[in-house]
C-alpha cells in the first residue's frame, strides 16, 4: 500500500507521515529530503541552479538513497543534517522547479514506492508520483501557525526571514503543489500531530483488506 502525503511547508506533512509510518510498520520516504540533497550536492560541485539539464544529469548520476534511523545519503555523503541548512532552505525550490530534475526524481520516487508500504510525503505525490496510491492526504495549514512551525524547527534563525522564505517558497511551488481530486484535505492548524496520525490511520485501515 501507498500513503501520499502532499501539502506545503509548515503543514505538518514530515511529522506526521513519520510518525504515522512507525505506527503502521511501513517505510517512510521523505520527497522533499530528495530535492534538498540535491541541491546540497550541487552547491558542493559548484553547479550553476538555473541549468535545469545539468541538475538532471547530476540527479541521475547520483541517486538519493535512504538509510535506516531516516538517514539521507547522495554520493555515500550522510546529509540528512546538512540539508537542514539555511543555504538550502533559500535555494531549494530554484532547484525543484526544473522539469528534467523533476522528471529524473519522479522516476526514483516511483522506484523507491514500487517496493510497497510505504508513506510518502512531498507536494505532488498523490497528483503525479503515485496517482493510484491508496490513500491520498493534502494537508494544510494557516500561514501563521505554518511560520510558527518553522520558527521553531529553526530556533537560530530570525523569525521575519523565516516567514518571508516561508511565502516566496509558497509562490514558487504552486504549480506544482496541488491536491489530488480524491484526496483527503486534513486542516492542521488547531490540531495536534497524535490526532493528524490518528485520522489518516483510519483511512489506511479502512482500505487494507480484511
Amino acid at each position: 500500500m501507498i500513503v501520499a502525503i502532499d501539502g506545503p511547508a509548515g503543514a505538518g506533512k514530515s511529522t506526521v507521515a513519520r510518525r504515522l509510518a512507525a505506527r503502521l510498520g511501513f517505510r517512510y520516504l521523505d520527497t522533499g529530503a530528495m530535492y534538498r540533497a540535491l541541491t546540497w550536492l550541487a552547491l558542493e560541485h559548484g553547479r550553476s541552479l538555473d541549468d535545469g539539464a545539468a541538475l538532471g544529469a547530476l540527479a541521475r548520476e547520483y541517486p538519493i538513497t535512504f538509510a535506516q534511523q531516516d538517514l539521507v545519503l547522495i554520493d555515500a555523503v550522510d546529509v540528512t543534517s546538512a540539508i537542514r541548512d539555511s543555504r538550502i532552505d533559500k535555494v531549494v525550490s530554484s532547484v525543484a522547479r526544473h522539469p528534467e530534475v523533476r522528471e529524473v526524481m519522479r522516476e526514483r520516487q516511483r522506484e523507491l514506492g514500487s517496493l510497497g508500504d510505504v508513506v510518502i510525503e512531498g507536494r505532488d505525490i498523490g497528483t503525479v508520483v503515485a496517482p493510484g496510491a491508496e490513500v491520498k492526504v493534502f494537508l494544510n495549514a494557516d500561514e501563521v501557525e505554518r511560520a510558527r512551525r518553522r520558527i521553531a524547527e529553526r530556533p537560530g534563525r530570525a523569525a521575519d526571514a523565516l516567514a518571508t522564505d516561508l511565502r516566496l517558497r509558497d509562490e514558487r511551488d504552486a504549480a506544482q503543489m496541488q491536491a489530488a481530486d480524491d484526496a483527503e484535505r486534513i486542516d492542521t492548524t488547531a490540531l495536534t500531530i497524535d490526532e493528524v496520525v490518528e485520522r489518516i490511520e483510519e483511512l489506511v485501515r479502512a482500505r487494507q483488506p480484511a
